[in-house]
């Protein structure tokens, strides 16, 4: 994009308030909800106040916060917005819980799911509020459905001359590095709206302000209410905040950690170990035995080793029947890189075992963001070949990345 907009950017966000910290601020981290209530709600006096929220809007005590807001006279909350899996969290992976209001509350909640554009706007507008709030927990790949909520959600908000505000939540798996290869914006979805890496190593934050600098056509009046206390290095037990599964397949932050690289392996006829206890960390099928972890332990992939495992899911590909795969069993977190281990499991999957497929709609084209996974890996490529493909795209987002980042 232009530098003409990145001004358009500094002028949309010169209102913010609660930034970084100043240089005396210690002490344990405090999510951007955390600093919101500490300061009395002043980002929101006087305001209509609308929600985009789900499970994972939670105090450190696990409150929910929109319990919390409702029940503190300082906010005027009148809406809540629930992305895909629903506000409450009682959909599974391709639902929502649609138009309802909330027993708990009585606060009405709009289904903000598979909605944008105009029809998303036409919610806010309906819904009343003055400003939209976002608050979910992200797990830091591109095709984990709620940042692209964030960004129809920006979008929608601007053409209803709406107020923007983000509450931001650590990466789980830290803002280290950007990974993997970039969307080819003739593949996007809701699984990838615009051109980012696969691991994207940033906050809900700093992708707002980069989706207000570099893909919406007009940028919404936004604000970020950012943390304190958080560092790019720290995974996500470092916060001593609990986590909350932000979908039902998203257990625990082990799984976050896997999940940029494992869930390319929705794109192929393998299980991606939804239906057990160990979604994406355990990948197999009928017919596979032990070739394929010797294999994977064959390519020395850094800070990783995986098992021989057998497994029986409870829903989902394979549904009662055992399977025969691997279980990745990451023993080093700073050295892991779960997209690189993710091609060398699809590259080695293929050659030890002759069942192997991809999906037959290409699902695995929208999640890598264009054909080079699918076509490289069938003409016989091997993992560094593959992941050499994208390097010059991957520095190029990188390099873009840069300008947008918020903590060091």
């Amino acid at each position: 994009m232009h530098l003409s907009r990145r001004a358009l950017l500094a002028a949309a966000t010169a209102t913010a308030s609660l930034g970084p910290p100043t240089a005396a601020a210690t002490g344990r981290l405090r999510t951007g909800f955390e600093r919101l209530a500490a300061d009395g709600y002043a980002l929101l006096d006087g305001r209509r106040v609308g929600i985009v929220t789900n499970p994972t809007g939670i105090t450190r005590d696990v409150r929910h916060l929109v319990d919390v807001m409702h029940a503190d006279p300082r906010v005027r909350l009148t809406a809540v917005f629930g992305p895909e899996h629903g506000f409450r969290g009682t959909a599974q992976a391709g639902g929502s819980e649609g138009r309802y209001d909330d027993p708990a509350t009585g606060l009405p909640v709009y289904d903000t799911y598979l909605k944008s554009g105009r029809p998303l706007a036409d919610v806010f507008t309906a819904s009343g509020v003055d400003t939209v709030v976002f608050d979910i927990q992200d797990a830091g790949a591109r095709f984990y459905t709620y940042i692209w909520t964030l960004y129809d959600c920006m979008e929608a908000a601007q053409l209803a001359g709406k107020r923007f505000v983000v509450l931001d939540r650590p990466n789980p798996v830290t803002g280290r590095a950007a990974l993997g290869p970039v969307l080819h914006k003739e593949f996007a979805t809701f699984v990838g709206r615009q051109p980012i890496a696969q691991a994207h190593g940033m906050t809900v934050a700093e992708l707002a302000r980069l989706f207000n600098g570099e893909f919406l056509a007009t940028p919404v009046p936004l604000e970020t209410v950012l943390m304190t206390g958080w560092k790019r290095r720290d995974f996500y037990d470092a916060s001593g905040l609990p986590w909350v599964p932000p979908s039902p397949n998203m257990p625990t932050p082990d799984t976050a950690l896997v999940y940029s690289g494992t869930c390319m392996f929705e794109g192929t006829n393998l299980s991606e170990g939804r239906g057990t206890t160990r979604p994406f960390e355990l990948l197999g099928a009928e017919g596979i035995d032990g070739r394929w972890a010797a294999a994977a332990n064959g390519l020395g992939l850094p800070g990783v080793r995986f098992r021989e495992a057998y497994f029986a899911p409870t829903f989902s590909k394979f549904q009662g029947r055992t399977v025969g795969g691997v279980q990745i069993h990451v023993h080093d977190r700073a050295a892991f890189d779960p997209v690189r281990t993710g091609i060398g499991l699809l590259v080695t999957a293929r050659k030890v075992w002759d069942g192997f497929a991809w999906r037959s709609d290409d699902w695995i084209d929208r999640l890598t963001g264009s054909t080079r996974v699918r076509t490289m890996i069938g003409a016989g490529a091997g993992t560094d070949e593959v992941t050499g493909a994208w390097q010059e795209e991957l520095a190029a987002f990188r390099r873009i990345r840069k300008e947008y980042l918020l903590y060091k």
